[in-house]
């Protein structure tokens, strides 16, 4: 007869630091969980620590938190056949009256609470998608690095009164204003050199990963469905690129409304008995690509039309994306003046079309999967 061995589960919780690691076990059923104690933060020490807790016919569970080590320990653990979870920090449930906190307390809840099943895993991006959105990131840093250079510039020159009396800043003219620009004192000229030095820097840097991030793009994997992103309004390469490296699969949300609530789009709700409350939207999920959705979401206040520029984005598409772009700009822009009229500040209209539009993106992302398939066969 033969031997049936019943396998085991342990799960492994690792509360992740740079330089250490705490390691907490709980196994199945209603043992306690117990701390098996702190490591160094690296790789090695992750395998002889779980060399030493596995046994035969024991099959672990790793988790750890997502956070800024990022998913090296993971990729690690996949490689060497070992399941292992990155979860959701802002998603771990915890008892309102808790007050301490420590490494070891986080190990052995985050052991208790995956035996539980009372976690919410993250999707690890690939390597490759993982690059593209790295640069998408550098991106944005650059910009906010510009948008800083730009206004300690101008802040120097209201101090000593000379502001621009332009119209809009950082065009040609202002350009040749500054450039025309003499101070009175040495020191303040040399202050001022060094200001527009580095408003310059800024530019050329922010236009330099511009350029590799869309490059990068083009040989993606996801490059499709960037284009089809693109046949809406609103979203150009930048945009467009930024919400697919933050999303990744926009396929793997099975109803738009998850896609809204991953995005922080949807309303937050205080409700309890007969009482309802909705309040201002959660913002907890992928900040960089709510941000896109939201700035494409005022092209949404002109009425619904294809421009030049749209229509050439959408002349490789599929009929049923550009349908699905159409068909969003006549919801939208007819949404946007009907919110508007109704006497809602037009910040609160504006997300509102951006959640909508959340929506037609995952429609898109589906069609595009669907257009992909067929061609296949």
């Amino acid at each position: 007869m033969e031997k049936i061995i019943t396998q085991r589960v342990k799960f492994v919780g690792l509360d992740v630091h740079k330089d250490s690691i705490d390691v907490a076990v709980a196994e199945g059923g209603d043992a306690a969980v117990r701390h098996v104690g702190r490591i160094g933060g690296d790789l090695a020490a992750v395998d002889r620590v779980l060399r030493k807790v596995v046994q035969e016919g024991c099959v672990l569970k790793v988790i750890y938190e997502a956070g800024p080590c990022g998913y090296v320990i993971y990729r690690h653990l996949t490689r060497r056949g070992i399941d292992c979870v990155v979860i959701a920090p802002s998603l771990i449930p915890r008892k309102p009256g808790e007050r301490v906190k420590t490494d070891r307390r986080d190990a052995l809840m985050l052991a208790r609470l995956a035996r539980a099943g009372e976690l919410t895993a993250v999707t690890v991006p690939d390597e490759a998608d993982e690059a593209v959105r790295d640069m998408v990131r550098a991106r944005d840093d650059a910009r906010r690095a510009q948008t800083v250079a730009r206004h300690q510039l101008k802040g120097f020159l209201l101090r000593h009164g000379v502001p621009y009396a332009g119209k809009t800043s950082w065009g040609p003219a202002h350009l040749r204003w500054l450039g025309d620009l003499k101070l009175a004192h040495e020191r303040q000229q040399i202050v001022f050199q060094e200001y527009i030095i580095a408003v310059t820097a800024a530019a050329e840097r922010l236009d330099r990963l511009t350029g590799q991030m869309i490059e990068a793009a083009q040989k993606w994997r996801w490059a499709s469905v960037v284009a089809a992103l693109m046949g809406l309004r609103g979203l150009q390469e930048v945009a467009a690129i930024t919400i697919v490296a933050e999303l990744g699969d926009i396929t793997r949300f099975g109803h738009p409304d998850q896609l809204m609530a991953y995005l922080g789009l949807v309303p937050g709700e205080y409700s309890s008995g007969s009482k309802r409350r909705q309040g201002a939207i959660t913002k907890a999920g992928n900040g960089p690509a709510r941000r896109m959705l939201v700035e494409a979401a005022w092209c949404y206040r002109h009425p619904a039309r294809v421009a030049r520029q749209l229509q050439q984005r959408q002349e490789s598409l599929p009929p049923t994306i550009r349908a699905i772009s159409w068909r969003a700009q006549l919801r939208l822009c007819s949404r946007y003046r009907k919110l508007a009229a109704r006497g809602k500040p037009i910040n609160q209209v504006t997300v509102a079309i951006a959640r909508e539009l959340a929506g037609f993106i995952w429609a898109i992302a589906h069609a595009m999967r669907a257009h992909q398939r067929s061609a296949a066969v």
